[in-house]
């Protein structure tokens, strides 16, 4: 496991002030192990109640008695389970509070009764968030804490750590299928959690030097770190989840090769973030736009924390902002995810136009000039009496769409962050052990044409490679007819097409 010691630091003290905190991350991000980190290390000193909200059905809601009647019967539950004085799991188990004020007299008793200062973390606190008894609930807490200084600390929990995906501080209500929706959260007193939780390089390579003290693979650790943080910048889930399938299912072949067949066995497979994240598009069709045209048509957008879209895809971690607040996707796998999405879709939408039907591998190598040859070919053949701006904006897809099935079970792509915007997209395409650059352009004119050779050949230097493929996409009326050829441009081989 990564070392968490140093973002726990920061948790703790949060609780030792005596804070009401929510920590709001997206799926699989290490919340809930976060709030057992609590219980395991704090609880020397605190009398530490971990408590979930994951599953409390309809009923727990019916009315304010049976909400009161579902949280005391939770507590004495979750005591009896962590073995606390039987005095205080009694103070519950006889409970005849029916109302938010009784609870909060029952509150009062029981951390006036505990020995220690009693610390409250409710899991999965956001899957009841749009019922007004949860916001009652948290108004009662609220006030309770606000009160502290006049009726003593011992008077409620010593401090409060709720974690589930959407910020309860700014929850959207909806009272009522037909009310507006608004905010109106009651807990406006909570302290801000700012604790970076993705794994860095250096924590990665942490976790493979215990490792590799068990297991002696003769792994390069910082270079397998680095690789691995490449393909999930540090998402929690995504980074375990490699490691795992490299120790399970590929014979702990921890090499460069066996990162890459990870990450490709990973993004094929169907799991409950990665059904989460396409959800989410179907179910907000301004989400769904707004990934598109970063993910596929490269537009560059300015990061803006008040955008309700922007907002909403920071919380599920679909996309992050760099120093100059560029967003991007979050992670190269997200990434490919969600190309495979829109892959999908325009795979229906194309009714086989595009569809590869000959052989592109000879001996088991991918002829990757072949590949772009044969696209520009049926480009002209299928979408020559195409509008201009449908073909502009859909040029790239239409490429993935032909590629992924002609790469597919043996390779996978990925995008060059840093070369990702409405002019220029870089591909990194993997087959085997094979390795191709593809660059995706549009056509602005001579000049341009010849800074994409340039941009092409310096990206190839960084990549110690020798060759590359552009594929230029000319939508002006007088476009230029050149065939596919190969050409040297500052020492470097690049296969070129306008289409």
């Amino acid at each position: 496991m990564v070392d968490s010691a140093k973002r726990f630091k920061f948790v703790e003290e949060l609780v030792d002030m005596g804070e009401y905190f929510t920590i709001n991350r997206a799926r699989q991000y290490g919340k809930t192990t976060t709030l057992m980190m609590i219980w395991r290390r704090m609880s020397d000193r605190y009398l530490v109640v971990p408590m979930s909200f994951e599953g409390l059905g309809d009923s727990a809601f019916a009315s304010e008695e049976a909400f009161v009647g579902t949280f005391s019967k939770m507590m004495s539950n979750r005591l009896a389970s962590i073995k606390t004085d039987d005095e205080l799991v009694s103070i519950w188990q006889e409970s005849a509070a029916k109302s938010i004020e009784e609870l909060a007299s029952i509150i009062t008793k029981f951390c006036k009764t505990s020995a220690k200062p009693v610390v409250l973390t409710i899991d999965e606190v956001d899957k009841s968030s749009d019922n007004q008894l949860f916001l009652n609930f948290l108004g009662m807490l609220r006030n309770k804490y606000l009160e502290r200084s006049l009726s003593g600390m011992d008077s409620t929990f010593f401090s409060i750590v709720l974690a589930g995906v959407y910020d309860v501080k700014n929850l959207k209500l909806k009272l009522r299928p037909d009310a507006e929706k608004k905010y109106n959260s009651p807990w406006n007193i909570a302290a801000d959690f700012k604790v970076d939780m993705t794994f860095q390089a250096d924590e990665i390579a942490q976790m493979l030097s215990d490792y590799e003290t068990d297991f002696h693979t003769g792994m390069d650790i910082k270079a397998i770190s680095e690789e691995i943080y490449k393909y999930t910048n540090g998402y929690p889930f995504l980074v375990s989840k490699l490691c795992k399938v490299i120790d399970e299912e590929l014979d702990k072949n921890w090499t460069l090769e066996g990162v890459q067949t990870a990450t490709k066995q990973t993004i094929l497979e169907k799991n409950t973030l990665f059904t989460s994240l396409t959800k989410n598009l179907e179910e907000y069709p301004e989400l769904k736009r707004f990934i598109y045209s970063l993910s596929i048509l490269g537009d560059t957008i300015t990061y803006d924390a008040n955008n309700p879209v922007m907002d909403f895809a920071t919380m599920f971690s679909i996309i992050r902002y760099d120093a100059s607040r560029k967003v991007r996707i979050h992670n190269i796998i997200f990434e490919e995810v969600l190309n495979n999405y829109f892959i999908a879709e325009q795979s229906i939408a194309d009714m086989g136009k595009l569809r590869p039907q000959l052989n592109y591998v000879r001996d088991g190598q991918l002829q990757m000039d072949f590949v772009i040859r044969r696209f520009a070919d049926l480009m002209h053949e299928e979408y020559r009496d195409s509008t201009v701006p449908f073909l502009e904006r859909e040029g790239r897809l239409l490429f993935l769409t032909f590629l992924k099935p002609i790469i597919n079970g043996t390779g996978f792509y990925y995008v060059e962050p840093q070369t990702r915007d409405n002019r220029r997209m870089d591909l990194v395409v993997t087959y085997g052990r094979q390795e191709f650059i593809i660059e995706l352009k549009i056509w602005r004119g001579d000049k341009y044409e010849e800074s994409g050779r340039d941009q092409l050949a310096a990206y190839l230097s960084t990549r110690n490679m020798d060759e590359g493929f552009l594929v230029t996409f000319d939508f002006s009326k007088d476009k230029k007819n050149i065939n596919p050829q190969w050409i040297d441009w500052n020492g470097k081989r690049i296969y070129e097409v306008i289409v």
